[in-house]
């Protein structure tokens, strides 16, 4: 696909062109190095107010993604639109708030005059500086090394300093990349809370982290991309309760009562003993009650029925396991 130069038209589209209907929304977005499709019809709609987990393996587009919606890099083709307005808006960026994975900060400055600067490069105030630099530093725990330079930081340290510039600016929306790689547990754990009280607010989190548990917890849609496209989206929840594993132990099992739950779901294993043990796949949890009542109805005695709690680390080997077989 030949190499098409869209810098122009991204920022000189009117803003009536674009909707207001999500914070990030991408149409076929796509970015080639050389022959080499890095990101290949990213097509995504982030609503407003949510935390958004963007997942996938090493080398899987993530990161390239963020850069074009940033306007780090220019995309080779599609559009993109963030806070209703397109890629490069002035007014638009001017709401977003950025920590890149890989930071480099000027570790010759103190945390508050390390703000200072970043505020001053979003426009703020002085009197609007004032106000929100000690807000942001108690947000992020950093109170008592608001003096102290950037280059004494730990890691840890360096990590809440560069949260709370993505934030200094009360953006509507934030991106996130890996914000939680360097902190211990109780860090990420306040993490988790900085990520609830923005959307208790309504702003909207776009989280990129390999930490699937944190994804987990604190989202409430994900993405999963690999080679470039997106291979699963929808709610947490709704992604950990497809494709169920369950465990049933039951009575004596006729032929045609298992000929009849194999309707309901796919039996991977039957174990006859004492009780029967009768390991099966459903498609969801109602699927579950329908496996309990075609037993039922063949008055098989049911002693347990056990679905087996499924994270989104199992989610996201699935599928991307199933998707690299297909490539």
């Amino acid at each position: 696909m030949p190499m098409i130069d869209i810098r122009n038209r991204l920022l000189d589209t009117p803003a009536d062109a674009s909707s207001d209907d999500f914070a990030i929304e991408t149409m076929s977005l796509r970015k080639t190095f050389g022959n080499r499709a890095v990101v290949d019809d990213l097509t995504l709609n982030v609503e407003y107010g949510e935390v958004f987990g963007f997942l996938g393996p090493n080398g899987a587009g993530k990161t390239t993604s963020i850069k074009m919606l940033m306007g780090l890099v220019y995309p080779t083709s599609g559009s993109a639109r963030l806070l209703g307005r397109p890629l490069g808006d002035r007014q638009a960026r001017r709401q977003i708030g950025f920590l890149p994975e890989l930071f480099r900060f000027h570790d010759w400055l103190t945390g508050t005059e390390f703000l200072q600067l970043h505020g001053q490069l979003y426009g703020m105030s002085r009197q609007a500086r004032s106000k929100r630099i000690p807000e942001v530093l108690s947000l992020v725990g950093l109170s008592d090394a608001a003096g102290k330079k950037v280059r004494t930081y730990s890691k840890g340290m360096q990590q809440r300093i560069g949260l709370a510039q993505a934030l200094l600016n009360e953006p509507r929306l934030v991106f996130l990349d890996e914000p939680t790689s360097a902190l211990d547990p109780l860090g990420r754990r306040d993490v988790r809370a900085i990520l609830s009280r923005l959307r208790d607010e309504g702003v909207t989190v776009f989280l990129n982290s390999h930490l699937l548990s944190e994804v987990e917890t604190s989202s409430d849609r994900v993405a999963i991309i690999d080679h470039g496209r997106v291979v699963a989206v929808g709610r947490v929840e709704d992604l950990l309760h497809r494709d169920l594993t369950l465990e049933l132990r039951t009575g004596a099992l006729s032929d045609e009562a298992l000929s009849d739950l194999k309707q309901v779901v796919s039996v991977q294993q039957v174990t006859p003993g004492r009780h029967t043990t009768i390991i099966c796949r459903a498609s969801g949890e109602e699927v579950v009650a329908q496996a309990v009542d075609s037993l039922a109805r063949h008055g098989v005695p049911i002693y347990a029925v056990m679905p087996e709690r499924r994270t989104l680390e199992d989610v996201f080997v699935d599928v991307v396991s199933h998707d690299g077989m297909n490539q």
